[in-house]
């Protein structure tokens, strides 16, 4: 075997170890399956796989608003605020009493739809989502305040706008 034969497997071994170390570690961060607040307000951010900077253009903008609109006919859930960054989206969820699917599936569903539109019109390459999601649940009028105030600034902070209303990709569909 070659020196570089040998290095590299050594490295891939080391990258499998490190791999399985991370996912040890982060164990703690599984999903909740039982939420026990009245109403729940989730903060939800999905990002593009690789962190390819496709998302913030008006088509795409206009194919996550369509999927938005129709989510509570099809699942049952309400998306509030919303910013589309070039490479990531920020929203808010809200099942209803009726709700018929766990965020878990909604998320996974629109990410699906969202990305055979987005891609085709695109035409940029699968996949366009990061497998999973990151998703915070809301506790108080406080905590949604803050959250909507970080997103709102995520352009202002990425230096795409000097002021967050300037942003032509952030908006509300279902509630504030």
């Amino acid at each position: 075997m070659t020196p570089a034969k040998v290095e590299f497997e050594g490295l891939c071994q080391r990258l499998s170890w490190i791999q399985r170390v991370a996912m040890s570690a982060h164990r703690h961060l599984k999903r909740l399956s039982n939420i026990w607040i009245e109403q729940p307000v989730y903060f939800v951010t999905a990002c593009v796989a690789g962190r390819r900077a496709l998302l913030a253009r008006e088509t795409v903008h206009a194919i996550f608003r369509k999927e938005w609109q129709e989510m509570a006919a099809r699942n049952g859930w309400a998306v509030g605020r919303y910013v589309i960054m070039p490479d990531h989206v920020h929203f808010f969820a809200t099942p209803s009493p009726v709700a018929s699917f766990a965020l878990s599936i909604v998320v996974g569903r629109w990410k699906e739809w969202t990305a055979k539109r987005a891609l085709r019109d695109l035409g940029a390459w699968p996949p366009l989502w990061q497998p999973g999601f990151f998703d915070h649940v809301i506790r108080s009028d406080e905590s949604m305040s803050e959250k909507w105030i970080y997103v709102r600034e995520n352009p202002v902070r990425a230096g795409l706008v000097a002021k967050a209303e300037d942003w032509p990709y952030a908006g509300s569909i279902d509630f504030e």
